[in-house]
């Protein structure tokens, strides 16, 4: 039996969400308000439709297209650190590093993006990152498409099996943590969920204690 524990970031390691903030370091908060706004049709049927999915892909396109690859890469670093010093909760990294210490294999999943989150798992030691990530394309540029679908909802479930079918884990107790709907369908297969918004969580799990 493998244990493995896998952490929603945004609400559930951090106090925030970490996605707008980034996305106003790369461009700026003026120039990603107009570049949305530059798209008033899709814009729009995003926010009527109530499809955070897609408007999502709007700014990052409008945050990331033609961006110099590299450079994003250090500015997430930079961003990542700042995560970790200044936006972890008080609570749930400590559990993060409770599993760790159990040689539980750890996960983050998440809509995050994987130009910061990246980073941050390997500050915090997880063994896998599984996130939504920005196409390259020629030259080291980045395109602004999103690869494959945003990670939330549905999707988490998906990459997470698709790991734990790549690293040959089939016997699996899974532990499970996020603040919101979209960790519905992560927190619905696991074994031991942890619905995290607004409640404090023990460093040790209380059944264990």
């Amino acid at each position: 039996m493998t244990t493995v524990a896998a952490f929603d970031v945004d609400g559930t390691l951090t106090t925030r969400d970490c996605v707008v903030p980034f996305l106003e370091l790369l461009v700026g908060r003026t120039r990603l308000a107009a570049a949305i706004v530059g798209r008033p049709v899709a814009s729009t049927a995003a926010l009527v439709k109530r499809d955070r999915d897609r408007f999502k892909a709007i700014a990052v396109r409008a945050a990331y297209a033609n961006r110099d690859a590299d450079s994003v890469r250090a500015l997430g670093v930079s961003f990542a650190e700042r995560v970790r010093a200044q936006l972890l909760r008080a609570d749930t990294p400590k559990r993060l590093e409770w599993h760790r210490q159990q040689g539980h294999r750890v996960v983050l999943v998440s809509a995050s993006l994987g130009s910061y989150l990246h980073p941050l798992g390997a500050m915090l030691g997880v063994d896998a990152v599984l996130c939504t990530e920005v196409v390259i394309g020629e030259g080291g540029r980045y395109t602004g498409e999103l690869v494959g679908a945003n990670c939330r909802g549905p999707e988490k479930m998906r990459r997470l099996s698709d790991w734990l079918a790549q690293m040959n884990i089939e016997n699996v107790d899974l532990w499970a943590y996020g603040d919101s709907k979209g960790d519905r369908e992560l927190l619905a297969a696991a074994h031991h969920s942890f619905l995290v918004k607004d409640s404090q969580l023990s460093e040790v799990p209380e059944e264990l204690s």
